[in-house]
């Protein structure tokens, strides 16, 4: 296959449905040059895998992908740098801080969106949980005004729409600048604020942590939470509805799902290797690396095609078919640097906020089913996915008979 004879993953026809594109890549192509955005297409598990734990993949990259639009934050960084910056931030969202911080404000956010719906008998899940749950989580967590909830929805789809921008839309790109300078102006009063007088939230903590006698700046806590209002909310949003979607597109398993929530952790995995929230994640490599169908040359930019990973048949048995029950998937290492699915990247780059994620799709799948036990989908509606950089249902409209009351507290 010639880069002339290839699909084309800015087109509209893979916006609708990138899945057979990506086994096409797959087989006759698993190196392409891909001319639009300048950069080579890895769509092979393998490959993918490599991408994320050889160090000659670094993510030199970001410094014009998210600097832009976040500033710098640990992901630009490699070596020692990195390991110290991530070691200042890790802490927050692992072990008792997750468990007595942030656990009560995932529980308390789930059930206040999901009182706004609960004696109505439906509801549309993207708009009214899914797209707001993750980001009033983050306001919560940093300790902010509640009232601000619509600043921040707004500020969050702007930064999301800039790191997606593939096609390099100017009129996206201006917003994305404009988002920084309007966040900036917002966070670092609030952050000075909190140096002065402590109190138990993710500013606080991050306001004293330290390693190795190295502190975070203003400017640092703030990038790193611009980087949290994106990353962190993007995967939760749109696995949320992914989740769900997959479920009521499978009877049998929603039913088992609803009588053993020790399988929503399942459902959750196997969604972000079935329809991954994001799709694509960028590495530039240091040096010419040889890969399944050639050489990338040196300082080349990489979308490793993680939506087209996890459909690989070399690496899964029956790709295509959504099944909680899987065994060539482990859900023991599922939320951690040696997890086989490839939706959080791995090795040294792994996503710090995976258990955090993990935590809010659990809460989140859980309070829904209490809520809504006989859930179904609205009469002739059929789900369809959106995007291309992340990826979810653009609306999923639901029926359940109102159950009065909080179920399970």
């Amino acid at each position: 296959m010639t880069p002339q004879e290839a699909p084309d993953i800015l087109s509209p026809a893979f916006a609708a449905d990138p899945y057979p594109v990506y086994r096409r890549l797959r087989d006759e192509a698993p190196l392409l040059w891909h001319a639009p955005t300048r950069s080579y297409l890895l769509s092979r598990y393998e490959d993918v895998r490599r991408a994320f734990k050889d160090p000659a993949f670094t993510s030199e990259n970001y410094a014009w992908q998210l600097e832009p639009v976040h500033g710098r934050t640990f992901v630009q960084m490699s070596g020692h740098e990195h390991t110290v910056r991530r070691a200042l931030v890790a802490p927050v969202f692992r072990g008792t801080s997750l468990q007595e911080k942030l656990l009560p404000v995932i529980e308390r956010n789930a059930g206040e969106l999901i009182d706004g719906f609960r004696d109505t008998g439906r509801v549309e899940l993207v708009s009214q949980f899914a797209g707001r749950f993750p980001v009033h989580v983050i306001v919560d967590m940093m300790g902010l005004d509640r009232g601000d909830h619509d600043t921040f929805q707004r500020w969050y789809r702007s930064v999301v729409a800039f790191l997606g921008n593939l096609s390099r839309d100017p009129e996206v790109a201006a917003e994305g600048l404009r988002t920084r300078e309007e966040f900036a102006a917002y966070l670092l009063p609030v952050i000075r604020r909190r140096r002065a007088a402590l109190g138990d939230d993710l500013l606080s903590s991050l306001c004293t942590a330290e390693v190795d006698g190295t502190a975070m700046s203003d400017e640092e806590i703030r990038a790193f939470c611009s980087l949290l209002l994106s990353a962190g909310a993007e995967t939760t949003d749109k696995a949320v509805a992914a989740v769900m979607r997959n479920l009521l597109l499978h009877p049998e398993q929603l039913a088992a799902v609803t009588a053993d929530r020790e399988l929503i952790p399942r459902a959750f995995i196997e969604t972000l290797r079935h329809t991954p929230p994001v799709q694509m994640i960028m590495r530039q490599v240091a040096g010419d690396v040889e890969m399944s169908g050639g050489v990338i040359p040196d300082g080349s930019t990489v979308i490793c095609l993680i939506g087209s990973a996890g459909r690989d048949e070399r690496r899964y048995a029956d790709p295509d078919s959504f099944d909680v029950f899987r065994t060539d998937l482990t859900d023991r290492t599922a939320f951690s640097a040696a997890a086989d699915h490839l939706s959080f990247a791995l090795g040294r780059h792994f996503c710090v906020g995976a258990l955090l994620a993990k935590a809010e799709i659990e809460v989140a799948i859980g309070q829904l089913l209490d809520a809504m036990p006989d859930v179904r989908l609205e009469p002739g509606f059929t789900p369809r996915d959106q995007g291309t950089f992340t990826r979810g249902p653009a609306a999923l409209p639901l029926r359940f008979t109102p159950v009065r009351g909080r179920v399970r507290g």
